[in-house]
């Protein structure tokens, strides 16, 4: 059975994470596009023949918290306290995403965990925070056993993330998403219960 703790806040120093919103639309679309080169290479796709249709930002936003109140996914934002005059949380800006996708319960109790972070905040530590954050929630509240990451093998930023976490290379997966305009190759890091010990987030530490 699903254990569902939606809506929820997570912060570590001056990165928290906390739901999407479907106010959060003018902020995350200035986000995305100043960001439209930096991200486009690790942007998923649709691929054809699979089109959902356009959809609004508040559609998509009332959507993905519908299905987190079911437990079948976390949509988070990224903000950061660090930036100047950011003052207090409920000000931070908005300088990513983190969404928990593919919350299954059962006998298998995992989920994938996908990210992207804006460019003029990286090299921060904002992101392996973040991953940090909803990885300890899923595994400690949630009760999730597995937590696994699929990156593609160029994206070195999103490697070292892992890395830093100590989570565990399982082997390359040919062709397994459609990321910006094809079906790309991804490796696969994951991490168990019983491998994080007091959690990632004291691994920061």
């Amino acid at each position: 059975m699903a254990i569902v703790h939606w809506p929820v806040e997570l912060q570590h120093g001056q990165v928290a994470l906390r739901p999407l919103r479907a106010s959060d639309g003018g902020e995350w679309a200035a986000a995305r596009q100043r960001n439209v080169s930096w991200l486009r290479r690790w942007d998923a796709t649709q691929p054809p023949g699979a089109e959902d249709g356009a959809r609004t930002f508040r559609a998509m936003a009332r959507d993905w918290n519908r299905q987190a109140r079911y437990g079948r996914m976390l949509p988070f934002v990224i903000t950061y306290g660090g930036a100047a005059g950011a003052g207090a949380r409920a000000k931070w800006p908005l300088v990513g995403q983190l969404t928990v996708s593919g919350v299954t319960y059962g006998s298998a109790r995992w989920a994938n965990l996908g990210y992207w972070v804006d460019e003029q905040y990286a090299g921060r530590g904002i992101v392996p925070a973040a991953v940090a954050l909803a990885a300890d929630h899923c595994l400690f509240t949630l009760g999730l056993h597995r937590i696994e990451v699929a990156i593609r093998p160029e994206n070195k930023a999103s490697l070292r993330v892992v890395e830093k976490l100590g989570f565990r290379y399982e082997g390359e997966r040919p062709r397994f998403l459609h990321i910006d305009g094809d079906w790309r190759d991804h490796r696969i890091f994951a991490l168990n219960s019983e491998e994080v010990g007091p959690g990632l987030v004291a691994r920061l530490q």
